[in-house]
């Protein structure tokens, strides 16, 4: 599965290099056509992180997304800066499909498995975003990246499985933005370790061949943002790679 993305921070399509405010690559104020495109181009299911609102949940930008996911069909997963249940509600009551949670269930995981337990493992994706050391352990690093959680990916999985864990977005951090694919050998031992939850690839995607390495991975879907903002292939060339891969 194709699944667009785009991060949004007032209103405007932007792109963070390596998750950094200060190193932004701005595409535009039109969020609505291009999800709507996307989706006329047959994407099942999109992302949209408010970076924004990770920034200051004060400022999340809630009317803009009730807009935009009234404005298309397909499922929407949301995230940017989760930290609360109230954060949970508002983004389903806006009309997300699944909360998409990142360094609050690492940093409090009793918190994040209550959620689990009342809105269901169809309702939230767990983003883990990872850096391999020298000796092989998939570190998972919190807090837009500053630093490193005393967790290895295995263990932040094995610790929500007992609550339902269905869908996890897997970033390897070396990639991200970086349009020099992505890190297959990774997706294939989780998918492969964990074969009842559905990953998501993310970071590096910046051809179709990177597309086309994805499925035998066994990733259920691969995250594509800066690739389509900058017009490296169209939804509709993803997915039919994807399908003949």
């Amino acid at each position: 599965m194709i699944i667009p993305a785009l991060d949004l921070i007032d209103g405007n399509v932007v792109r963070l290099h390596q998750g950094d405010y200060a190193k932004q690559t701005a595409y535009g104020n039109d969020p609505l056509p291009r999800l709507q495109q996307y989706e006329q181009e047959g994407a099942k299911l999109l992302h949209l992180v408010d970076l924004t609102g990770a920034k200051d949940p004060q400022k999340r930008q809630i009317p803009l997304l009730k807009k935009l996911l009234a404005g298309v069909s397909v499922p929407v997963q949301v995230g940017g800066g989760i930290r609360t249940e109230e954060d949970v509600k508002a983004l389903l009551d806006a009309g997300a499909s699944r909360v998409v949670i990142g360094s609050t269930a690492v940093k409090q995981p009793e918190l994040v498995q209550s959620w689990f337990e009342r809105y269901g493992g169809n309702a939230i994706v767990l983003a883990l975003d990872v850096r391999i050391n020298e000796q092989g352990i998939k570190e998972i690093a919190i807090s837009g990246w500053q630093e490193n959680s005393n967790l290895s990916l295995e263990q932040a999985i094995e610790m929500y499985q007992p609550f339902g864990l269905k869908h996890v977005l897997c970033t390897d951090i070396s990639k991200d933005g970086t349009l020099t694919g992505s890190n297959v050998n990774l997706y294939q031992e989780i998918s492969q370790k964990y074969p009842d939850i559905a990953f998501q690839a993310s970071g590096g995607i910046g051809s179709l061949d990177d597309i086309a390495a994805i499925p035998a991975s066994g990733a259920a879907g691969v995250i594509v943002g800066r690739a389509l903002l900058e017009g490296k292939f169209t939804v509709a060339e993803a997915i039919e790679c994807w399908q003949n891969a």
